[in-house]
């Protein structure tokens, strides 16, 4: 006999529909599938016995040939296990065909039966619903996650035996009610009023991250430069449940959701090593797999000790920086992924750290330094836009009693700015101001007379590029949009050059 069972399965971040189709001939015993599976899928043959014997139904002794379609997709994973099954069971008569073809059905067997969580149901169930999916049978383990998207149905199983009594009309199950999500505000990293002193950083950071801008601080030793950074995330604008899908999507393939979890309720903080390779960043391994970069997607890529990174890794940043997606390509795999991310980025003036300050002497060469900040390439640096430096602590910061400002109305005026920037780009698909194009810097960055005069001047000064000129003018527009100003005025421009003004100190620009 033979049926046709529903699946599904991903290419990157992007699903598929896969359709499993079982025949069952009489003859000598032997099971072949095709449709170029991976072992994971060949594997799923032993799974798939047992757990039909453990669940009390009887494995076919014949001739059985499964084919996954379309022949031509490679099929990776272990979400077939519970519909090629199901298929089993329907081809040998052992259950109904009746309501088999009304599902999409995903799900990995354990060999006592039970239906396992699997990596990636959110993408492929967003997917399969925009392909006219409505109902889907997959593991109780996986429901939170699924069950957040609107329109769907979806049918939570703990076992192989339930998901056949069910399909056989023997079982009723309820679909499972849309999960209720809302953001997380614990926020579990430092306040901003814990940081003595600083106020010129702490303020670039609330410009980076209003307008979503790459940001670079430089300074000694001990200056603040990690906590600082480690305290973004206190100030990080509220999460939409949009924005939350999309971040989701990234980490349910990868598997960084623990079971049972639904959507992230927290813009991602990743803070990988300086020994990380290129492939853990941007992505990449024999699966092409999303590295940290779309791992930040919609949120903060922290970069300690900056040119401690290796070269390759640093500029393979670069058209992801600019881009804001990565594509990734193997011999026999391309995916792509967003990485919408703001680069938040520390390091240190010269190899020993002393350079420039007040109180230690800098044990390093000139030739040292130079070659200690040439690490980090023009271009990338281009790709920054606000460059920091950040000088010592003095002892009066610490003995001062005036209180900090909180990370609560920083936080407020960063969620202002952002209700503006959400306004002005509503319907572009743009979020916030570091996403803007030419275009829409055209449009919506207009420069009064005085400002223009000391754009002139940083532009021929400063030996701007092109890109820099440009992204200058996106942080004069987030620094307008924090004073609550329609147009730039030549403060903002200011504010916005000065942010520029450590080329020519460190790199010589």
């Amino acid at each position: 006999m033979y049926t046709n069972i529903k699946s599904h399965g991903l290419s990157g971040i992007e699903g598929f529909t896969v359709n499993i189709e079982v025949a069952i001939f009489t003859g000598l015993p032997a099971y072949n599938m095709v449709g170029l599976p991976d072992t994971a899928v060949r594997e799923s043959r032993e799974r798939v016995q047992s757990a039909i014997k453990n669940s009390r139904y009887t494995f076919p002794n014949d001739k059985v040939i499964i084919n996954l379609a379309p022949a031509d997709m490679r099929k990776e994973g272990t979400q077939y296990d519970l519909p090629i099954a199901l298929g089993l069971l329907v081809a040998s008569k052992q259950i109904s065909d009746k309501n088999i073809g009304n599902f999409t059905i995903l799900g990995e067997l354990a060999l006592d039966g039970t239906v396992r969580h699997i990596n990636g149901i959110l993408p492929m169930v967003i997917d399969a619903s925009e392909r006219g999916e409505t109902n889907f049978l997959i593991s109780a383990a996986n429901a939170k996650e699924a069950a957040q998207i609107e329109g769907v149905n979806i049918f939570a199983v703990n076992t192989l035996k339930e998901a056949a009594q069910f399909l056989d009309g023997k079982l009723n199950i309820e679909p499972m009610p849309i999960e209720r999500w809302l953001p997380d505000d614990d926020c579990r990293s430092n306040d901003f009023s814990l940081i003595q002193g600083q106020f010129s950083a702490k303020r670039a950071v609330e410009v980076a991250v209003a307008g979503g801008h790459n940001i670079l601080l430089i300074g000694t030793p001990g200056s603040g430069k990690t906590m600082i950074s480690r305290s973004i995330p206190s100030i990080l604008p509220d999460l939409t449940k949009e924005e939350a899908i999309e971040i989701t999507k990234i980490h349910s393939i990868v598997g960084e959701l623990p079971p049972d979890s639904g959507l992230v309720t927290q813009r991602p903080y990743r803070s990988p090593h300086h020994t990380s390779s290129a492939a853990s960043l941007v992505g990449g391994s024999t699966k092409a797999l999303p590295g940290e970069i779309s791992l930040a997607h919609f949120g903060v890529l922290f970069l300690d000790e900056l040119p401690e990174f290796k070269r390759d890794v640093l500029e393979a940043m670069r058209q992801p920086l600019e881009d804001g997606f990565i594509t990734v390509s193997r011999a026999t795999f391309r995916a792509t992924y967003p990485a919408s991310f703001m680069l938040v980025a520390a390091m240190n003036p010269c190899p020993c750290g002393n350079y420039g300050s007040k109180h230690n002497k800098c044990r390093c060469s000139l030739q040292q330094i130079k070659k200690y900040q040439q690490r980090i390439s023009g271009p990338l640096l281009d790709r920054i836009d606000l460059h920091i430096e950040m000088t010592e602590v003095e002892y009066s910061d610490f003995t001062n009693t005036t209180p900090a400002e909180s990370s609560k109305s920083i936080k407020a005026r960063v969620n202002a700015a952002r209700a503006i920037q959400r306004k002005r780009f509503d319907g572009t698909g743009i979020l916030f101001n570091a996403q803007m194009d030419s275009t829409h810097i055209k449009e919506f960055c207009t420069i009064d007379s005085e400002g223009e005069k000391l754009m002139e001047m940083a532009f021929s000064r400063l030996n701007l590029s092109a890109r820099a000129y440009n992204r200058l003018k996106k942080v004069a527009r987030t620094i307008a949009d924090l004073d609550n100003s329609e147009k730039i005025s030549a403060s903002h421009i200011s504010e916005a050059i000065q942010y520029r003004s450590l080329d020519s100190k460190y790199w010589g620009n």
